[in-house]
């Protein structure tokens, strides 16, 4: 039994959760996850790890709740307990000193794209982050991220905050200009995100790297369920990432798979891969 130190909504539909997990804590490195579950015979959900203390031994978790299991986990309140939090899982980011460096994140892609920069940053690296989100309330992690960033970039559909439109608006720009433009780009978010900004790079020759949470069961490689395209060759989210070169995946194949089981999910079903609830989004 792992105790919930905190759980505050951060924005709608958006938990930020502490949780006491010692040993995660300890051995968790940026671009790794973990499985959750809420309670015995519940659903498995993979939740990149946003944050850590380990003198604390505790991890952050920002989950969006919009299916049936990751409802039931931000539901669990200060104080009371998650049946498991297993990990750390996945390949951790390969942190270079590459000088610029773009991070993208859109809408709670933003939460997994937080200690990717936050670890590019203490590398050495000039950060520069955008983010985006519907509208300002799903725009998150603004202060956090400004804190080790250059500049931070805000684009809202609406233009509620910042710039109205899509990321791809001031990285595009970025890119354009070869004072500005940096030697690799970390993106993540929706699907469909993801791809406008891999072709975008592509344009422009510049490396990028993109974190997928496809469908998941086990976080082991065993049930192939998180199985994606990349190169050519099927790989494995759990166990060959999260990371890959955005260049190289299939995106087409990905969003058809993300959206396999949201008919069930809505008849109450069990069935709640986050990253297809982003699909959502």
């Amino acid at each position: 039994m792992f105790r919930v130190i905190s759980n505050e909504e951060i924005a709608p539909q958006l938990n930020r959760m502490v949780i006491e997990v010692p040993r995660v804590a300890r051995a968790r490195k940026p671009g790794q996850f973990v499985m959750v579950r809420c309670s015995a015979g519940r659903e498995r959900i993979p939740l990149t790890i946003a944050d850590d203390d380990p003198k604390a031994g505790t991890i952050t978790l920002i989950i969006q709740a919009v299916g049936t299991s990751t409802k039931e986990i931000v539901a669990v309140p200060a104080g009371g307990y998650l049946t498991d939090v297993a990990g750390p899982l996945g390949l951790p980011t390969e942190i270079e000193r590459l000088g610029r460096i773009a991070c993208v994140g859109g809408g709670a892609g933003t939460a997994v794209l937080f200690p990717l920069a936050k670890a590019l940053a203490q590398a050495g690296n000039e950060v520069t982050t955008i983010i985006g989100g519907r509208s300002e309330q799903y725009v998150i992690l603004l202060k956090e991220l400004g804190a080790f960033s250059k500049q931070v970039f805000v684009t809202t559909e609406d233009g509620s905050s910042g710039e109205k439109g899509f990321v791809t608006l001031p990285l595009q720009r970025l890119l354009a200009d070869p004072n500005q433009r940096p030697a690799a780009v970390y993106a993540v978010g929706p699907v469909p995100m993801m791809k406008a900004v891999s072709n975008l790079t592509r344009t422009f020759g510049v490396h990028t790297i993109v974190s997928l949470n496809p469908i998941m069961v086990d976080g082991t490689g065993m049930c192939g369920g998180c199985r994606v395209t990349v190169a050519g060759k099927i790989k494995f989210a759990c166990v060959d990432g999260p990371e890959f070169d955005g260049h190289q995946v299939d995106f087409d194949e990905l969003s058809a798979r993300q959206t396999t089981y949201l008919e069930l999910d809505d008849h109450g079903c069990r069935l709640d891969p986050q990253l297809a609830a982003m699909q959502k989004d």
